[in-house]
């Protein structure tokens, strides 16, 4: 039995079909009725739906096994164009329109010569499940420890479907990928297609390796604006969150709320590394000749996942010469640079959050850290670490921990006692790990940085697709 809120029923019943017990018992609570008084409402339902004998329709089950089509349209283009705008209302989002096909906007219709043409970017035959290609470990972060093994089947969220090779080739025509851009587009679905527990937005992708080149990847100003091989490819993640996911706001899924942002995928522009701080690929175990594919990188735009604000012409001000707001906030006004900056970036980066920071940042702002003794990523990670950590007293007015703590009834990892035996000045590290930061490179002159969630996100590799 399962105890959820009103507007989450149609949600749940999908989940009970998927995972094998369709006729799973519901107990509708309330998501504003004060405590005492939703537990008493609820209460007499509650004891029944666990004493009462389960009927006979209520015992059965059986793995959910939809067919998938292959092509979902055949006849001509202009119908095939129709047929892929369908829409249709759904009640749980105020009977707005919500396409039946496509993530909202036109796409190229996936005919079988276009599909068949986008197979040849692939030497994996067309029928082959979409499977994990290595054995992987989460590093670092919340999930540490978790390991999954190469074979396993990709489940696609929300609705835990699996696909094909043939099926992915069909979403990236739609999406507007070429050929040459398929092994990327397989990666990304290796990674569920950036669909997480089925809330995620279609993902977003980092590419780290020489594939950037060969494709056409634009890892500098704009980041992929007009660029057809970020936009193609970061597109498909919410393809494939629509049409292999099964996606469908308020009937499998409940998001809460989203925005009309665009899926982001970019590149890492290894080549204006300082000497010592490692790409991506090389980072997760790889070799600087392969490329791989991350799921959950990139920024935040200027200025965004906390911390302080940020303006270039303020940033150059510090490095020349010593002056400007950062400079006074360093207290190194008048002193030339290089300088330490991110002191003034960090400065009340965890006021209102948890976590690592990814920080995407341009060559000349790498080796002003190298220069001031940041000889690899590593040590960055490590600075950015210790400036999380924050006494105990304040930690708990966080709301993640309630969750991480076991409710502070579980035992803190590094001195190893239990929560509520800690005093109130034990500092405890808000970003979890140095693991839990990543820096990605970018070209480009002007002084931005961008700021976002972060984390070394799982690596899948490029090459295993090609």
């Amino acid at each position: 039995m399962l105890i959820d809120l009103v507007e989450e029923t149609t949600k749940v019943r999908h989940d009970a079909i998927i995972y094998g017990v369709p006729e799973m018992r519901v107990v509708e609570a309330s998501r504003t009725a004060p405590g005492p008084e939703d537990v008493d409402n609820i209460l007499d339902d509650i004891i029944k739906g666990l004493t009462k004998p389960l009927t006979a329709k209520e015992k059965k089950t059986g793995e959910w096994t939809p067919e998938e089509p292959r092509v979902l349209f055949e006849g001509t283009l202009p119908d095939a164009e129709t047929f892929y705008r369908q829409t249709e209302n759904i009640p749980g989002i105020l009977n707005a329109t919500f396409s039946e096909y496509t993530d909202g906007l036109p796409i190229v219709i996936p005919t079988e010569e276009r599909v068949k043409e986008m197979l040849t970017g692939t030497s994996h035959s067309p029928d082959e499940v979409i499977t994990l290609q290595r054995d992987m470990n989460v590093p670092g972060g919340l999930f540490a420890g978790f390991s999954r093994k190469k074979g396993e089947v990709i489940r696609f969220m929300p609705m835990s479907r699996t696909a094909t090779v043939e099926q992915v080739a069909v979403n990236a025509v739609m999406a507007g990928c070429r050929p040459e851009y398929f092994p990327v587009a397989l990666a990304i679905a290796e990674s569920g297609g950036g669909t997480g527990d089925g809330r995620g937005g279609g993902g977003s992708f980092v590419v780290s390796g020489p594939i950037y080149k060969e494709i056409g990847m634009n890892v500098s100003y704009g980041r992929g604006i007009c660029c057809p091989a970020n936009v193609t490819l970061g597109r498909l993640g919410r393809l494939l969150w629509r049409n292999l996911g099964g996606y469908k706001e308020t009937v499998s899924t409940i998001m809460t709320y989203g925005g009309n942002g665009s899926p982001l995928l970019h590149a890492e522009y290894a080549e204006g590394l300082p000497p010592g701080w490692r790409g991506l690929n090389e980072e997760l175990g790889f070799k600087k000749t392969e490329s791989i594919l991350t799921s959950g990188g990139g920024g935040g735009g200027m200025g965004g996942g906390g911390g302080q604000s940020w303006m270039p012409g303020v940033y150059r001000a510090l490095q020349k010469s010593g002056h400007g707001a950062i400079a006074r906030f360093l207290n190194v006004k008048g002193i030339l640079g290089p300088h330490n900056f991110l002191d003034y970036l960090l400065d009340g980066m965890w006021a209102t959050r948890e976590g690592g920071v990814t920080l995407t940042m341009i060559p000349s702002m790498a080796m002003d850290l190298w220069n001031v003794g940041f000889k690899t990523k590593d040590s960055v990670y490590e600075y950015i670490h210790k400036k999380s950590f924050e006494p105990l007293s304040r930690y708990r007015m966080r709301g993640v921990p309630d969750l991480t703590t076991n409710g502070w009834m579980g035992i803190e990892k590094t001195s190893g006692k239990h929560w509520k035996e800690l005093p109130d000045d034990y500092p405890i590290a808000v970003c979890p790990d140095p693991w839990s930061n990543c820096i990605i490179l970018a070209h480009g002159e002007e002084t931005v940085l961008d700021r976002g969630g972060g984390g070394h996100g799982q690596a899948y590799s490029i090459d295993a697709w090609r």
